[in-house]
Order: C-alpha cells, then structure tokens, then sequence
C-alpha cells in the first residue's frame, strides 16, 4: 500500500476512532472517580476531589478557623488555656461537625459563643462552615486518626454497616462505646443485618436461584416449541412472545396481595418466582430461536437411531446451545443482580446490595463516602460473571443467539 493511500485510509477513519476514544473515556472516568474515591479517607473526600488523590496534600480550614476563631483562640489556638484548640484531647471530643456545632449552639455566661461574625442559623450551611474549621484543629492538634492517603476502612465501614464516630477499625481499636454496644469487633460482623457483608449474601441467594430456575424451564420450553410437533404450538409461543410486552410495575401490587394472602411475603420463594415468571419469555424466545437454527439433519439422525426427546434435549440440544445459554444467564443474572424495585418490594426484610446501599447513608446525608466502596462492592460479582463467561457470550453473538 502506498505512503498517500495509507494516510488517506487513517483520515478517513479518524472520526470513528475519535468517537471510540471519547466513548472510552465518558464510560472509564467517572468509574476511574469511584474507585479512587473509595480508597480515600472521609475529611479528603469531603474536602477536595479525587483527581487531587496524588498531588500534595493541604489542608482545607485555615482561612475559616481565622475568621471565626483566631480573634478570641489565636492563630495557634492556644490564646485561652482553658480552651487550648491544640490539645488534642480536647479536639478528640468533636470528632464530627456536628458534635462541634452543637457545642457552638451554646451560650458561655449568657453570651452567644459566635457574634462577629455569628455561623448561619441554617444547620447545612453551618455545617458546611464547620468541616474545614474542624480538619484544620485536627491537623495542628495533632488529633486526626486517619492521615493516611489511601486506606481500606470505607469498605470495612460498607462490610458491617457502621455508623459510628469515626470508622469501624479505629473505634474498635479505641473501644469506643458506641462501636462495642452493636457490634463484637470480629469477622461475626460481616453478619450484620445493616452491612454490605449480610446483603451480599442475600443477594446471591436471590440471583443464583432466579438465574437456574427460568433458564431450565425456559430450555424444556424452547426445545419442545423447536422440535416437538404439537397442536396450537405456534399461537402457544406468540402469546408466551407477546408477554414481554407486560410491564413489571403493573404487577407488583396485584402479587404482593397475593403473597399476603399466602404468607409468602418477604420470603426468598416469593421473589424467585416472580423473577422467573418475568424472566421466562425472553428466555424462551430467545432459546427457541437459537435451537431452531440447529440442522435439523442432527436431529433427524439421533431420532432414527433410536434416541427419544429426553436423550436428544440432554446430550444433543444442551451443549449445542451452550453459548446461548450463557448469554442468557448474564443478561438474567445481571438483570436480577442490580434489581432494586423488586427486592425493596418482595424482600424489604432481608435487603439486598442495592437496597442496603441506600440504608448506609444517615437521615441527615452523613457516611456518603461509604457509598464508593459500597458501590464497587456490589459489582465486583456481575464483573466477575461477565468476564467469565465472556467467551460464551461472544459465541452466542456469533451464532445469532443474541441480537447485537
């Protein structure tokens, strides 16, 4: 190929290969953020963003503690010894804006603690006044637990479901009494009904059973609709086509009555059947679309040596629909994985990853940091699934067992 028509073929490209990259990077940044982020202590990611993780560490507060401190502590805090701000022990005692707030809400000899100028009366935009003054005592105090730049604790936090004073690890360390009183600071903790660790169990409880149970039923379907000669079969499966149409939030009262009157309500039973039942026509359709693309001469010949249904849907249909079956099973696992409808419906008792993710946050906002690993937490597994069996999948495209 020549010099001109190589260059003339990499122009002519260029605009798809630009439109890739940017795909790449809209799709890969945020996800990059998260996962920063949710190796990151909670004062750095309250006070700058994850983008700064390597660059030199400053700590925030120093113009705020000046306003509304300095005048009456000193620049160093120690202007009042009863009050010495850089005493760490008496730092340790406000761990969180909040604590600090309230003392501040005070009055000393009757006297407002802040006149000039006062905080906002606003609580959140107090608060927000409060954070960095707070960091900036700890730093020079000496007082802050964590100065580490990277650390594990907001997944250990995730794990148990803690929302103590400053983090499970350092609490229990310090036996703290907030953090004794509900927890055993042991690996029963990863138990616990208000911690990731306990969801994660409940939702493989709920995504194994509802991905094995519509895809076996859905095989038997798909093979007799491809290969079993039985009056109606063709109107059977239009309507069985035509439920797909249904949508799943026009059913969730009518069942959930149901299962009230059957005791079933906030078992694990009742939401495997309904995944099931919603998840059966797209898994018949699309098997018996892949089945019946097999040669039929295959089938033909293991009939006429003698094979009845059962032997050819076992040793024949199932392994030659292996990489359908797999596009199958990632789509429904992945489907009922990152559900959160349903299982705050069905099973509120024992929440799932998604459902315990929203009940790490505090009425108030607090513990959001907790939210990143918490987050990457819940799809460490459909990644791990996808990848495994990512193989299968792109079979299955191959063949047309998946419409791209």
């Amino acid at each position: 190929m020549k010099p001109f028509q190589r260059l003339n073929r990499f122009f002519n490209h260029l605009p798809v290969h630009l439109a890739l990259i940017l795909m790449c990077v809209a799709w890969v940044l945020p996800t990059m953020g998260l996962f920063v982020t949710s190796f990151r202590n909670s004062e750095d990611v309250r006070t700058t963003g994850w983008w700064t993780a390597l660059a030199a560490r400053q700590t925030p507060g120093a113009p705020e503690y000046t306003t509304y401190c300095a005048s009456c502590h000193g620049a160093d805090g120690k202007a009042l010894p009863a009050a010495d701000l850089s005493d760490p022990t008496l730092i340790e005692k406000y761990p969180r804006s909040n604590r600090l707030l309230a003392m501040l809400r005070k009055e000393i000899n009757g006297q407002p603690h802040l006149t000039d100028p006062a905080l906002p009366e606003n609580p959140n935009e107090a608060l927000e006044k409060l954070s960095p003054i707070l960091t900036y005592m700890q730093d020079f105090s000496g007082s802050t637990q964590d100065q580490s730049r990277f650390t594990l604790r907001n997944y250990a936090d995730a794990l148990v479901g803690y929302k103590g004073t400053q983090n499970y690890i350092t609490d229990c360390e310090q036996g703290v009494e907030s953090a004794l009183s509900k927890f055993k600071c042991t690996a029963a903790d990863l138990l616990n009904p208000e911690g990731m660790g306990r969801a994660f169990v409940n939702s493989l409880l709920v995504a194994v059973p509802s991905t094995l149970l519509p895809i076996l039923l859905a095989a038997f379907a798909a093979y007799a609709f491809a290969w079993m000669d039985f009056k109606g079969r063709m109107w059977l499966f239009a309507l069985l086509v035509g439920l797909q149409i249904v949508p799943l939030q026009m059913t969730l009262v009518p069942i959930a009555r149901m299962y009230v009157s059957l005791g079933m309500e906030g078992s694990f039973l009742g939401i495997w059947l309904f995944h099931t039942g919603f998840g059966l026509p797209y898994a018949i359709y699309l098997l018996r679309n892949y089945l019946s693309g097999l040669p039929k001469e295959v089938f033909e010949s293991v009939y006429l040596d003698g094979a009845n249904h059962w032997t050819a849907f076992w040793q024949l249909a199932i392994p030659l629909a292996t990489p359908a079956i797999a596009s199958l099973a990632i789509f429904q696992f992945l489907w009922i994985w990152n559900d959160f409808l349903v299982a705050k419906i069905f099973l509120s008792n024992n929440p799932v990853l998604t459902v315990q993710i929203t009940n790490l946050i505090d009425p108030r906002g607090g513990n959001w940091h907790i939210l990143t690993g918490a987050a990457f937490l819940s799809f460490l597994v459909p990644m791990i699934v996808f990848f495994g069996f990512q193989r299968y999948f792109v079979r299955g495209m191959l063949a047309g067992s998946v419409k791209g």
